[in-house]
């Protein structure tokens, strides 16, 4: 019987393979030749995907899991209560890149993207040509966004950089890669039970296996850790490597947009950080709730203990970045930005990002921004928001503004602190992008509280339920005053409310 190898398998794809990214190239030699100033700062910003701050040492974590982010932070602006505007990914991200709440991008969906009439709203435009602007991510669904954005990006790094193992097929059709990543990575070869394609992607799964089985790497002992259910497998050290590497090689003035996988679910350190936190502590139990995933105490202990660990893990191989950058002078010459796009949550009967519950475990997120030649840490107490970097980064760029973006300069970078501000977030994943908002969570932030806003879900038969917390007070979240004192969350909830309303009425011709 003759070999089946992986080029006959990609014989039988009914496409033609376009060519590799030659435009990009070509961008990136018109770049170097235009005699651009050295004067502007390089710009890159780091994600670290389902990195909440909650589980961090650097923001009062109980656990020690992030001593080399504490050391980057001495010298670097720490933000304390900053947001993300949704959940996950998908929302998430596209409001750090647009600049604008998911009500107005709409990318509000799983896989979903940001409505065509924004598509130039976006930060690679907003920082224009005079910057070298490259994008990376291993999470499949920001390079969505990616191929939306193409025509301002210079250089789309392809999501399997740095991997050990990869099978992905889209990058392959780099000129139309929205498509392209859908019908091959999506829709034919993504791993489930079953896989969509009965013939191909089963085909593809057995040559997946055959490979792993190959790999020389045995330091997990848990599994080679995996973006997603992509066939993306890597090592976090050959990740930080690569994402290192690329800032040295970076052309000035540059900005990076680098996602990483980790610390997102699958949580698989390596041996020496697996178990390191295997100790007796165990957080204040929280009630079960109606929205949950009702599971029990101790597997919610297991579930945070791994991903501590997974952190820990992470900020080792973080750690090696500052060195190199710090010895070879970078950090005198470029904005570091260190942020997420989602939390995780670990309590009340969930351990994931895909509920509906809007608890700060799952949208308080970290921000750290070292400016060329800080010294010395400086801490923002009152809450920002994702929304707030694109506006930001335009102005420590020499760009103006855009009059689209909904967020502010962030304090210390050109804004001031604003104890008053409302911040929002939303989980609307089931509603349809472009209809009226109907089923989903809502948050206003203001001050010191937060009110939480469910609307539509069955479990409370089609009735609003709110939730309101005094966050100074009452950090975790367990002392609920809405029904105690319901005038202290009016204000709240009128102005929540009066938002959702002003959405919705751009849609009220749609029929759901």
């Amino acid at each position: 019987m003759p070999k089946f190898n992986r080029r006959d398998f990609l014989k039988i794809i009914p496409a033609a393979v376009s060519a590799f990214m030659l435009s990009n190239l070509a961008s990136r030699r018109s770049f170097l030749n235009n005699g651009q100033s050295l004067s502007s700062p390089n710009v890159v910003i780091i994600v670290f995907d389902a990195m909440t701050a909650r589980n961090l040492s650097l923001y009062g974590y109980r656990r020690k899991t992030t001593p080399h982010f504490e050391r980057f932070a001495q010298r670097a602006t720490v933000y304390n209560a900053h947001y993300s505007t949704a959940p996950f990914t998908t929302p998430g991200t596209a409001s750090l890149l647009t600049g604008v709440y998911p009500w107005t991008h709409r990318a509000i969906n799983e896989a979903g993207l940001i409505a065509r009439n924004m598509v130039e709203r976006n930060l690679f435009h907003a920082v224009s040509n005079k910057y070298y602007r490259l994008a990376f991510s291993q999470n499949m669904w920001p390079n969505y966004f990616f191929g939306q954005f193409h025509q301002n990006i210079d250089k789309i790094m392809p999501p399997e950089s740095f991997s050990i193992i990869e099978q992905v097929q889209g990058s392959r059709f780099s000129q139309d890669l929205v498509n392209s990543y859908r019908a091959f990575d999506d829709f034919l070869f993504q791993d489930g039970t079953p896989p969509a394609s009965l013939v191909l992607g089963v085909t593809e799964k057995i040559m997946l296996g055959r490979a792993l089985l190959q790999a020389k790497e045995r330091d997990y002992p848990i599994g080679v850790p995996r973006a997603g259910n992509y066939p993306i497998f890597f090592q976090l050290k050959d990740v930080l490597a690569g994402v290192k590497t690329t800032i040295e090689k970076l052309v000035t003035p540059s900005l990076a947009y680098l996602h990483c996988f980790p610390p997102h679910d699958p949580y698989r350190p390596t041996k020496k950080f697996t178990r390191l936190f295997a100790d007796d502590w165990s957080p204040e139990p929280k009630p079960d709730h109606i929205l949950g995933d009702h599971l029990q105490k101790q597997q919610l202990d297991n579930r945070r203990q791994a991903y501590d660990e997974y952190i820990a893990n992470l900020d080792f191989e973080f750690g090696k970045i500052i060195n190199a950058l710090a010895k070879q002078g970078i950090l005198e010459s470029t904005y570091i930005i260190i942020t997420s796009d989602h939390g995780e949550l670990f309590e009340r009967g969930t351990s994931s990002h895909v509920s509906p519950l809007m608890y700060e475990g799952v949208i308080h997120i970290p921000l750290i921004i070292s400016a060329p030649g800080q010294k010395t840490r400086q801490d923002v107490y009152t809450p920002t928001s994702s929304l707030d970097l694109l506006p930001t980064i335009a102005r420590l760029t020499n760009n103006e503004i855009p009059a689209w973006a909904e967020g502010e300069l962030l304090p210390l970078l050109g804004g001031k602190e604003d104890a008053n501000r409302s911040i929002f977030m939303m989980d609307a994943k089931k509603n349809p992008a472009f209809a009226p908002l109907s089923t989903g969570s809502y948050v206003v932030r203001k001050g010191r509280y937060k009110l939480i806003y469910y609307k539509g879900y069955p479990q409370y038969k089609g009735k609003g339920h709110f939730e309101l917390y005094d966050l100074d007070n009452d950090p975790e979240e367990l002392n609920d005053l809405y029904l105690k004192n319901p005038d202290l969350g009016r204000p709240l909830q009128d102005e929540l409310l009066g938002k959702i309303e002003a959405v919705n009425s751009k849609y009220e011709h749609i029929q759901q």
